[in-house]
């Protein structure tokens, strides 16, 4: 069996709902768990962070699965409902639904429901993605607080900038001018916010990448939050290759070897998630130590320098990363994000995951 495999560790994913609990102890937490649970696995990343007052996915069938197997919190579908039919399946199955637009709340209006719906307004205070103008807002809200479809509104934002120097002040006082005119909960916070933003930890706060282990602000490490890996992408050596003055490996000539050097074949590549623009110097975690990438990385294998790693040999374990390789520094060495990298595995359908499950 090809030796590639990612480890996910609940008692990872519960320390770090944990520290999240810490942070905002008076608020509601709504664990966003959508793309496959950040590419760790939706139930095996909901029974990790069961503790969660909620679930916050992309897809009915996601909100569906989570019911299935057993899950009662609440579940937001964080862009609400795509089809007319998915509302009434949503109010029966208690599924909470963004609503973002006049033609959502058309269709949540003409479809009759037999159970009311709990609703998160989203109010578009200036990342102009999704949600209501705020011009248009306090008549809107207004409209809808006497109807006997919705059972409970909540008002919800999402901050572009949380993370960086900018801050939130311009998106959350658009915001509070309209929420102070209403007496329903509020969500804004996200894992940088919750980081960064007291004054944000409203009645529900909504950790993202911050519950996989991974950094949600740009230039600071997990480690400095108390955040923990819930991911270990690990393989191994498939093949030693012993490289002379002026050598090249891999496709394109893109790396001759300086010197003499021992290179090592891992298996794992960009079909399997790996990013295929990670350039030579990526680091890598062998035998008790720190190496790097050489080379482009191919489909299925990379390349990385063991010259100075003796032990090192055929099926000797590679961490990719992870505990050793925080995965945000493979992602600033190839200019994207952790997100992408953490998605990208299960995206790939070609890694197998194991769950550690770990002490409570």
């Amino acid at each position: 069996m090809r030796p590639l495999k990612a480890f996910i560790n609940q008692a990872s994913l519960r320390h770090n709902l944990s520290i999240v609990k810490q942070l905002t102890p008076k608020s509601k937490i709504m664990s966003v768990v959508k793309a496959n649970g950040y590419g760790h696995g939706l139930i095996n990343v909901a029974q990790g962070l069961n503790e969660s007052d909620g679930f916050a996915v992309l897809s009915l069938n996601e909100a569906i699965d989570l019911r299935e197997h057993g899950f009662e919190q609440d579940i937001l579908l964080l862009e609400g409902a795509f089809e007319a039919y998915e509302i009434s399946i949503a109010a029966k199955m208690r599924i909470n639904l963004v609503v973002h637009s006049l033609h959502q709340l058309q269709m949540i209006e003409n479809s009759k429901l037999n159970h009311p719906i709990d609703i998160h307004f989203k109010i578009n205070t200036g990342m102009n993605r999704l949600g209501f103008n705020p011009k248009d807002t306090k008549d809107i809200l207004k409209s809808l607080q006497n109807k006997s479809y919705i059972k409970s509104i909540t008002l919800m934002t999402h901050f572009a900038t949380a993370d960086e120097p900018r801050g939130v002040d311009w998106q959350f006082n658009i915001f509070n001018d309209i929420a102070n005119h209403f007496n329903f909960s509020r969500s804004v916070a996200n894992s940088a916010s919750i980081l960064n933003f007291k004054s944000t930890h409203l009645d529900w706060v909504r950790p993202g990448i911050m519950l996989y282990g991974a950094s949600p602000i740009v230039g600071k490490k997990s480690s400095s939050f108390n955040l923990k890996p819930a991911m270990q992408l690990k393989s191994k050596i498939i093949a030693v290759q012993n490289l002379s003055k002026g050598d090249s490996i891999g496709y394109g000539d893109s790396f001759k070897a300086k010197n003499d050097m021992r290179i090592a074949v891992v298996a794992c590549g960009y079909a399997d998630g790996y990013p295929r623009h990670a350039p030579s110097g990526t680091p890598i975690y062998i035998e008790g130590k720190k190496t790097s990438t050489v080379g482009r990385v191919s489909m299925d294998m990379l390349y990385i320098d063991i010259t100075n790693i003796p032990s090192a040999t055929i099926s000797s374990d590679v961490e990719l990363w992870g505990e050793h390789i925080p995965v945000d520094e493979v992602a600033e060495k190839s200019g994207t994000v952790g997100y992408e990298l953490l998605c990208a595995i299960s995206a790939s359908i070609r890694v197998p995951m194991e769950t550690l499950y770990g002490q409570k």
